[in-house]
């Protein structure tokens, strides 16, 4: 399973950005996780296929419409744990 960590950095806590991160991430069936980071950013742990993971990262960069997405840093990992669902963290 191809797995990709996002930090999203911006005006993301507090607008309900994790919630919506995961809505977004049911719909298009990957798995993972989301959390807030102490320094006001919001990690992602995204797994699916190639185009599903850039579907989502094209959504996360667009965000909510309270949200100001300023950056996202994404990377392709090797991750040993294969997720069954989205979660919120």
């Amino acid at each position: 399973m191809k797995s990709m960590r996002c930090v999203i950095s911006g005006k993301v806590q507090g607008v309900y950005f994790r919630a919506w991160a995961k809505d977004q991430a049911d719909s298009l069936g990957v798995k993972g996780w989301v959390r807030n980071i102490n320094d006001g950013r919001v990690e992602v742990l995204a797994q699916a296929a190639d185009d599903l993971l850039e579907e989502y990262k094209t959504r996360l960069i667009q965000g909510t419409s309270m949200s100001e997405v300023q950056k996202i840093d994404c990377e392709t990992i090797d991750y040993e744990k294969v997720y069954s669902i989205f979660e919120t963290r």
